[in-house]
């Protein structure tokens, strides 16, 4: 994987386009494709995660106040991290916030006011920061075999395809009008973005069949809360570390092999860094870290997003939007969310992840190279191993290496 860098350098942040080009050409790659995968990945991102936050918050005891200002930090400064990535390297490297470890924060909160939570959401951005400073994210991405980094991204994006199925499952009306929705777009018309005819299609089958529920939003805007950090030795093992390794582990490492995967030299070093930046800046409102989105980055980068790969990060752009300015009027957006059909919003995101996970299957078993690691990374991905409270996708990278490493060890000699 020594190509995904580019050419070897000793900087630390890698070399971009800069924010004024990116700015300079955004207005011809704004289009159907673009803003259609922007907004599919904002939905994403917006619905069944932010009631993971809110039931995270209820465990807690939190008052409304401090749940919403988890929520405005979070998808506030994830869509910043967004829209900095993809104006300073015009690539579509979207932010958000990992949902790994909001689910674990649904226990381990129990034990801790959200002032202690708030200095290991701290402590956790720090660490990341130093890590991305170090440049010692990049060479480890850098020396693992392209093969498993694919082998992973399928087995852990797998769940999007079988969520194709499980949703028409369970509400076979409306996912089935997106689903034909989608194959009438594809067939029809490529100037058509296949996933904005399924969300269409969808969207008007949940209206027309009284599945749009919009009883519980409120018109009340609620500001964020600043959250002063204490700090303690409990509180930094049980969630500095953990949150800290998810970043890196799960999120960011997800993001480079799609990003790899669609065929871009994402800027490791810098995404490692800048989720550092966002951690930090999360921690003090109680929101646990911005960083860099595996699944939103899988859509916007994606085949979803237009042909011309240069222009995708249009619709990372467009997400960033969205998402932080869902943050800003999380107390109003939550119960709009919340009233769309969750199968409906499975179905979409299932139907845009295809190109990616077709390429990731392709990349990973087309040469006859890393295929016992590759076969290893997909499984352990695929599994949802937890181990230490460090979720799969890190484990599978590990075990598709040593597997590798054990069975295949000539082919780390021509890597």
């Amino acid at each position: 994987m020594a190509e995904v860098q580019g050419k070897k350098t000793n900087r630390v942040i890698e070399q971009a386009p800069g924010i004024k080009q990116g700015l300079s050409d955004l207005p011809k790659y704004l289009n159907a494709s673009t803003v259609t995968a922007g907004l599919v990945a904002a939905i994403f991102g917006c619905s069944g995660p932010a009631l993971i936050i809110m039931n995270s918050a209820m465990s807690a005891n939190y008052t409304t106040g401090q749940t919403i200002s988890w929520l405005f930090a979070v998808y506030f400064f994830g869509g910043l991290l967004s829209l900095v990535l993809a104006l300073k390297y015009k690539q579509p490297i979207t932010g958000a916030w990992s949902i790994p470890a909001a689910v674990m924060l649904g226990t381990t909160l129990t034990y801790f006011n959200i002032n202690q939570a708030a200095g290991a959401y701290l402590i956790a951005g720090i660490m990341v920061l130093i890590l991305g400073f170090s440049g010692l994210i990049g060479k480890v991405m850098r020396w693992i075999p392209l093969p498993i980094v694919m082998g992973m991204i399928a087995g852990a994006m797998i769940r999007f395809g079988t969520g194709i199925i499980s949703s028409l499952q369970g509400m076979p009306i409306i996912c089935g009008a997106a689903l034909l929705g989608y194959l009438v777009s594809t067939r029809l018309s490529r100037k058509i973005p296949n996933i904005l005819g399924a969300l269409v299609f969808g969207v008007v089958a949940a209206a027309a069949t009284g599945n749009i529920d919009l009883s519980g939003m409120t018109y009340s805007l609620v500001g964020p809360q600043f959250i002063a950090p204490q700090f303690s030795v409990d509180a930094f093992l049980s969630i500095a570390v953990p949150v800290a390794i998810l970043v890196i582990g799960a999120e960011n490492a997800q993001a480079t092999g799609v990003l790899i995967a669609e065929g871009y030299k994402p800027p490791i070093n810098f995404m490692t860094i800048i989720s550092g930046v966002g951690g930090i800046c999360t921690s003090l409102f109680g929101g646990h870290n911005a960083n860099i989105a595996g699944p939103m980055t899988a859509i916007c980068s994606s085949e979803a997003a237009g042909e011309d790969k240069e222009g995708r990060y249009a619709a990372t752009v467009v997400n960033g939007i969205l998402f932080g300015g869902f943050g800003l009027i999380a107390s109003i957006a939550v119960g709009f969310i919340a009233g769309i059909p969750k199968p409906l919003i499975g179905i979409v995101a299932g139907l845009a992840m295809i190109g990616v996970l077709t390429q990731a299957f392709e990349n990973a078993f087309s040469t006859r190279k890393f295929r016992f690691g590759a076969f290893f990374a997909l499984i352990i991905a695929m599994s949802g191993l937890t181990i230490a409270k460090i979720s799969s996708p890190f484990w599978a990278l590990v075990g598709g290496v040593i597997v590798s490493l054990i069975l295949e060890s000539k082919d780390f000699e021509s890597n």
